[in-house]
């Protein structure tokens, strides 16, 4: 948990932020981070940074473009040194709000960084919640509340909310039934999916999400931005449900390991694998994606440390791997595949 200094930290870097850009990872957890501070603010630019190729000098020109006074960085394991070189040497204030392995001092000596992981009693909240923890944005909740569950986090403001809005919730200590079984699930399900989708409509989500005023908004299709972003998560929910199908075949005859591999151009490794694990929850889920000569790999798995499992599987193979216990993902290249598979395999049993 962060302490009530460092929460108090980031509201006051937060309100001296003219033209802030907000650059967060692309799930539900970083897209509500962004909208709760955005929202709060009431300025500032979003821009949604993908797994690969990361946060890297590449995004540079996109501050220098957007002529931003500050630079928060939410949600994101891995940010590349050069950014944070080239931050510095702009003179850009950067906050960095992650709940992921904890970053080495003297790599963030330099910049504003917070983690849970810190304190004396180190946790790993969303940092939704933290978020919502600096805004407290009373109607806003439900938007901490989608990045809390998207998540697997249960929050401290969940049953009351769930007591309030019983039609779409009913309160669970079991974050995944949540996820699966409610239409407040479903409405992150349709945002995590349009995150997948083109920039341009990724965009023109982000901005109708600024201005919800409830989760009845998107479940209702209420208005002309509402109706666009759920008639897009029908056309990619269609074919991720194929996808779904063809897993889940696959685990029906697996042992211990469920490995399902696939190509083409949807990038939805981490929600099969989610709900592979919910549906085999005794087994070790992992999702290749193959793009190009490139692969993005989602692990899951209710017992094991995967951290540990990718740290010796991945000792000799180029590539980048991390995450939480249960749920990691990892980039590595096509030609290692057969490689790192074969270490699964051999490790787990």
């Amino acid at each position: 948990m962060l302490s009530t200094k460092e929460l108090e930290k980031i509201r006051t870097l937060l309100e001296e932020s003219q033209n802030p850009i907000f650059l967060f990872d692309n799930d539900v957890d970083g897209l509500s981070s962004f909208l709760l501070l955005s929202r709060f603010l009431q300025r500032g630019k979003g821009v949604v940074i993908k797994s690969y190729p990361g946060l890297g000098e590449v995004y540079i020109h996109k501050i220098t473009e957007l002529k931003c006074d500050s630079i928060f960085i939410l949600d994101k394991p891995i940010v590349a040194p050069e950014f944070l070189d080239a931050a510095k040497q702009l003179g850009l204030p950067v906050v960095w709000i992650d709940h992921h392995a904890l970053q080495a001092a003297d790599f963030v000596k330099d910049i504003h960084y917070f983690n849970p992981l810190k304190s004396s009693k180190p946790s790993s909240e969303p940092v939704s919640y933290l978020c919502h923890q600096v805004t407290r944005k009373k109607e806003d909740e439900w938007i901490a509340l989608l990045g809390c569950i998207a998540d697997y986090y249960v929050p401290d403001f969940a049953k009351k909310y769930a007591e309030e809005h019983s039609d779409i919730l009913s309160f669970s200590q079991d974050s995944s039934k949540t996820l699966f079984e409610s239409k407040f699930g479903k409405i992150i399900k349709i945002l995590e999916f349009s995150l997948k989708d083109k920039t341009s409509n990724v965009v023109r989500m982000m901005k109708f999400m600024q201005k919800a005023d409830s989760p009845y908004t998107i479940l209702n299709q209420d208005g002309k931005d509402a109706e666009f972003v759920y008639s897009r998560f029908e056309r990619i929910n269609r074919r991720y449900e194929k996808l779904l199908e063809k897993s889940k075949s696959v685990g029906e005859g697996a042992g211990r390991v469920l490995f399902f591999s696939y190509g083409g151009d949807l990038s939805i490794s981490a929600n099969l694998a989610n709900e592979l694990l919910y549906n085999f929850k005794k087994k070790l889920i992992i999702v290749a994606y193959m793009n190009g000569d490139k692969v993005n790999i989602s692990l899951r798995d209710s017992r094991l440390d995967l951290r540990k499992l990718l740290d010796e599987v991945m000792h000799d193979i180029p590539g980048n791997h991390g995450g939480h216990e249960h749920a990691c993902g990892a980039t590595l290249s096509a030609s290692d595949l057969e490689k790192f598979k074969e270490r699964i395999f051999e490790s787990v049993k």
